[in-house]
């Protein structure tokens, strides 16, 4: 039945007559008919991919290309006058996530369905999500970001469960989010779990909320505020409400479908996406003893053959180390728990850097996840080789067995299919359509690498894309882009090792020299998007420092027909999707041995963007694949870096001192051009942060940075070198395609079947 007789049928009138909101409340029922059709996936082994993320994206193009309709579906809104794309801005984008760590979760849930593997995600129902993005007086605030309406792609079920708490006992609800594979005749789901009489009214100014009271604020924020004890307390409910869940669901499955417990290892397995959800392996041990009457001892053996964990950073921060005490205050029945693990394992080995409870009565998950999993894996070559060597590497030597490599990958349906349809099309025309089940038969493109006909169409396409951006930025951010300007992109959460602000001091660098006279050849646009923690002091003053520049750079008449600057409010995937495709450079500058992997590099990559990196995460594997020459590299290697840290090497003020370059870049963060438009609390603050601290290193590669991209900028007037190296990177993006990362998870780890 196609939409025009769905909506015929069941509502009684015709399409024609429907406002733009109309077909999309009917598109989503007729979408959620066709799944509810779709058998789930009955693989006996179930993976349960447990993630405090899930940066899922608008769902309906996504589900309409996996169901093999949206051209159809595009036609017949186009015959009565009707654009997909005013459909599609009627949906609200689910704010289950914040970044890469929660778009990958995505990514890989879409190839588990994809591929056939019954494998499920696992997460919360955040109603109000990370935070919306505001600006006001050049700084971010933030808000709640309510995305739950009352028709929505929630499948409410009447699975719930009990979650025991010290004080008290929460009932929880499951809410169901159908994940759909690429033509496939199965289905699987995103498995969310909620609360009942959670309370808006808690929220106060902003996203400032009670945090005391876990029954009423459960699931309202994603990541609230962790910056006093009560919110460290809420992470560890919200952590043990998602993992109880989980691990409940995960035993009733197995029991259902024939499973004694004994042998539950082959009927589920639990990939623990970092850190967060860890409280899943001592809580599966409860169940398995306190309710199900198996031996500690065998019920640890049991759970030990059933997980693994992948490692997304070797950032202290990140790896959850929570106070004994705090555990005791929220789950003190796990504590009992954890206590005994962390015996085991120090009966096993004097090292007090492998126990999990440190001297400071500090649990250390990270710990307890490499003692009692099948596998470790990191995300990227270059990743796993500093887990190894370095960061895990005590742990590498007890299990070398266990740690693997699983470079991220990123679904090239949404990312190419969707994003970037003309590409798509043109690339079909070209080598086929096979490349959307196989991702390596792109590689088919490198025979028109010096095809004249081949790079002036993909420069046709991208230059379509910039003006699709341009009417999208005007309409939707009140941004006014210059299509005719090279696009520089750098789309990443705020943190210091990403290091937006080295591109910041590129963005002063390139002022003050158009500002002595030497105008560049080519207009560059320069686009930031993303958000900082609230609490994140210094992130949110690099967001301060770019609005400022934004201000003073976009409305100075003698150099903004040569530089603009744009920081794109409340970035998420609905922005990404019309940011990617219209890039021409593709900034990935982390600090060397910081960045895991990044799948952002890997989006730009296949979309026609030429990476600006240091070798970091998966840029290696890109510089790899592309070939050097197809990339622009920089900055110290992840040795170098690895090393300056552990002899305490870098003074960035003997890099200020000594460069006069530098310095100029550095003092304009607090010149009075600045202040006149910015907060000069926070502009001092970031300057002496940068001169005297700079953690991760900014001024140690900013001159090579700035060399390098100046570089770029120049390659870019060839334009039949520029696009003959944007064929080698699509032809050789097909690598990372999450299909290919979920099929090595399978063979190596899960053994679904």
């Amino acid at each position: 039945m196609s939409i025009t007789q769905y909506i015929e049928e069941k509502q009684g009138t015709k399409l024609a007559d429907l406002d733009n909101k109309a077909i999309y409340l009917a598109l989503m029922d007729y979408v959620k008919e066709k799944a509810s059709q779709l058998p789930k996936n009955r693989g006996k082994r179930k993976v349960y991919y447990i993630s405090a993320e899930f940066l899922i994206g608008k769902l309906l193009s996504n589900n309409l290309i996996n169901l093999g309709i949206y051209q159809e579906t595009k036609e017949a809104l186009a015959t009565v006058g009707k654009s997909i794309t005013q459909i599609e801005d009627e949906e609200l984008e689910p704010s289950l996530g914040n970044g890469g760590l929660g778009r990958l979760a995505s990514c890989f849930i879409d190839s588990m369905s994809s591929l056939g593997i019954n494998g499920e995600g696992v997460g919360l129902n955040y109603h109000c999500g990370l935070f919306r993005q505001v600006f006001h007086d050049n700084q971010q605030e933030a808000e709640p970001n309510y995305w739950i309406e009352d028709d929505s792609w929630l499948v409410p079920t009447d699975i719930s469960y009990n979650v025991p708490f010290k004080e008290f006992t929460l009932k929880s609800r499951l809410n169901r989010i159908d994940v759909l594979g690429y033509h496939k005749d199965t289905k699987n789901y995103l498995n969310l779990f909620d609360i009942d009489g959670l309370d808006y009214d808690l929220i106060e100014d902003g996203i400032t909320f009670d945090k005391a009271q876990i029954q009423k604020n459960l699931t309202l924020f994603l990541y609230p505020d962790d910056s006093d004890k009560n919110g460290e307390l809420l992470r560890i409910y919200q952590q043990y409400f998602m993992v109880s869940n989980a691990a409940q669901l995960l035993i009733d499955e197995a029991l259902e479908r024939g499973s004694n417990l004994y042998d539950l290892a082959d009927y589920a397995y639990v990939q623990i996406n970092d850190t967060h959800p860890s409280m899943v392996i001592p809580e599966l041990i409860r169940l398995l003893t306190e309710k199900h009457g198996i031996d500690f001892d065998a019920a640890v053996a049991i759970v030990s053959q059933m997980v693994g964990y992948t490692n997304h950073t070797i950032l202290a921060e990140a790896l959850e180390k929570w106070p004994l005490d705090y555990l005791n205050e929220v789950v003190p029945h796990l504590v009992t728990i954890i206590e005994k693990l962390d015996a085991l394992i120090r009966d096993k080995y004097s090292n007090p850097a492998v126990h999990i409870i440190d001297k400071d009565q500090r649990i250390h998950m990270a710990n307890m996840d490499i003692h009692y999993s099948t596998s470790v894996n990191g995300v990227a070559a270059l990743h796993t080789e500093i887990l190894k060597t370095s960061e895990l590497k005590d742990f590498y030597q007890l299990y070398p067995e266990k740690f693997n490599n699983k470079t991220n990958g990123i679904t090239f349906r949404r990312w190419l299919e969707f994003a970037n349809q003309d590409l798509a099309a043109y690339l079909k025309d070209l080598i086929g359509d096979s490349y959307l089940t196989d991702a390596m038969k792109l590689e088919k493109l490198l025979a028109f690498a010096d095809d004249e006909r081949v790079q002036n169409h993909l420069a046709e396409i991208k230059f379509n894309n910039k003006l699709a951006l341009k009417r999208y930025l005007k309409d939707n951010k009140g941004i006014d882009l210059d299509e005719h300007s090279i696009i520089d992109t750098q789309i990443k959460r705020f943190h210091e090792y990403k290091r937006q602000q080295m591109n910041a001091l590129y963005v002063i660098h390139k002022y003050l020299e158009i500002k002595r006279g030497h105008l560049p050849e080519k207009k560059i646009t320069v686009i930031f998007g993303g958000k900082a923690a609230p609490a994140y002091t210094i992130a949110q003053d690099v967001i301060h420092l770019i609005l400022s520049l934004s201000e003073l750079i976009n409305n100075d008449p003698e150099v903004s027909p040569y530089l603009n600057v744009h920081l794109v409010e409340n970035y998420n995937v609905t922005v990404a999707e019309h940011l990617i495709p219209a890039t021409d450079i593709s900034e990935q500058i982390s600090l060397a041995s910081k960045e895991a992997s990044g799948t952002g590099n890997m989006k730009f990559m296949l979309n026609g963007a030429l990476t600006l990196g240091t070798m970091d995460g998966a840029n290696v594997e890109i510089a790899e694949l592309a070939g050097k020459d197809n990339i622009y590299s920089f900055g110290k290697d992840s040795d170098t870096i690895i090393d300056l840290y552990a002899k305490s090497g870098y003074v960035s003020k003997d890099y200020y001192d000594k460069d006069a370059e530098i310095k100029e870049a550095v003092d304009f963060i607090v010149s009075p051009e600045l202040k006149t438009v910015g907060n000069e609390e926070r502009l001092n603050r970031l300057h002496h942060e940068l001169i005297s601290k700079d953690w991760f290193m900014t001024l140690i590669d900013l001159k090579d940075y700035i060399a390098t991209k100046e570089r770029m900028v120049a390659d870019y007037q060839d334009q039949a070198a520029w696009n003959c190296k944007v064929i080698h990177n699509i032809a050789k993006a097909g690598f990372f395609s999450s299909d290919r990362t979920i099929a090595q998870y399978n063979e190596d780890i899960w053994h679904s079947y």
